[in-house]
């Protein structure tokens, strides 16, 4: 997608100088009985799309020039038509002038708006440590506000005293700046049970009362919570999230299904019993993909889900970054567009000397 940007914007450069090109020489082939003299406005029209406010006052005086220079040479310089046409010129230009001021106004305002949320990011999704023990991790967060670049799904991935890895991975119900806030108050508080409770489903319950202190009415969270053992055994709690993906070292794909549903974070009150902790034992070679529903809910063209199971195999980078970006893009290309949701994944791989990924 970035590699189109340049050709785009080159495109864009040269339209208003094609349009004139195109209007001179239709007037020249057609003569002065049809009026087209007129058109050379769409010079200055199509410059305020693309440059600056000098650019666009450029190519409106080489209209303008040019509209002269064709009525000259059509013989109608003194006529009412010709007078029209150069106002039409002169016109269109002080409009493209005022709309490229405009614009570029608007795209220092979206400049700031978009270091402000990179910054938020950067506080809200801190970077992951890449290793805990024998595990390799690799996160990847792509934000349906694309103009935000942050939105309600989180992640974390703190190392506790004992030597274990929890993690978490999580979806905000609802977007914008409640969802983001929400999602602050989920991490802060997981930052802070993580590294001291004694048990995964105590990290759990901090988080039930965190969030019952802060939501109002049916807000919830759907989350996986993972404890990842020193002898890499995984300890799951899932809380009304998908569930997570094995793949393993011999190319064998599972989910990990939690044995009972369990309600989201916020609901406690109002469904069944809190979730079961599952166990899943890792082996050198396997890996577990934790993800939000942007990701198996994405659709395309046609309305089909993303097919996550069908394309694990596009995990099999010996790099996880790489792995975990090769599906990204998968993702978006699925979607042909910009995704309708946010999508958070989160890859964690036992990995040995000399064990290769299939």
């Amino acid at each position: 997608m970035k590699s189109q940007q340049p050709a785009r914007r080159r495109r864009l450069a040269g339209l208003p100088f094609g349009a004139m090109a195109a209007v001179a020489l239709v007037d020249l082939l057609a003569g002065p009985e049809i009026g087209f003299l007129a058109l050379f406005s769409l010079g200055p029209a199509f410059a305020c799309v693309n440059g600056t406010v000098r650019r666009a006052l450029a190519v409106g005086a080489l209209a303008f020039l040019l509209c002269l220079c064709v009525a000259w040479y059509d013989d109608l310089l003194d006529t009412r038509r010709a007078a029209v046409a150069l106002a039409t010129v002169a016109g269109v230009t002080g409009a493209a002038a005022l709309a490229a001021t405009l614009r570029r106004r608007f795209e220092r305002e979206l400049a700031d708006v978009r270091s402000v949320a990179e910054a938020a990011q950067r506080v809200l999704l801190r970077p992951v440590p890449r290793r805990a023990g024998r595990m390799r991790v690799a996160v990847s967060y792509t934000s349906a506000a694309a103009e935000a670049r942050i939105g309600g799904d989180l992640y974390e991935v703190v190392l506790t005293p004992s030597g274990s890895t929890r993690v978490i991975v999580g979806d905000v119900q609802g977007k914008g700046l409640e969802a983001v806030e929400t999602a602050a108050l989920v991490l802060g508080a997981f930052r802070e049970a993580a590294p001291d409770e004694p048990a995964l489903d105590a990290v759990g319950a901090r988080l039930e009362r965190a969030l019952n202190r802060r939501l109002e009415g049916e807000e919830f969270v759907t989350a996986v919570l993972a404890e990842v053992d020193t002898d890499h055994t995984v300890t799951l709690l899932d809380y009304g999230h998908p569930a997570p993906l094995l793949l393993r070292g011999d190319g064998t794909v599972q989910f990990a299904e939690p044995p009972l549903d369990a309600p989201p974070l916020g609901l406690a009150a109002l469904g069944p019993d809190g979730p079961q902790a599952y166990q899943v034992e890792l082996a050198p070679g396997d890996q577990m993909l934790l993800y939000t529903d942007g990701v198996t809910e994405a659709r395309d063209a046609r309305g089909c889900f993303y097919p996550l199971e069908r394309r694990a195999f596009l995990l099999k980078d010996d790099d996880p970054d790489s792995a975990l970006e090769a599906l990204r893009r998968d993702l978006v290309d699925h979607t042909a567009g910009p995704l309708k949701d946010d999508a958070a994944m989160l890859l964690l791989r036992y990995r040995d000397e000399g064990v290769a990924v299939r």
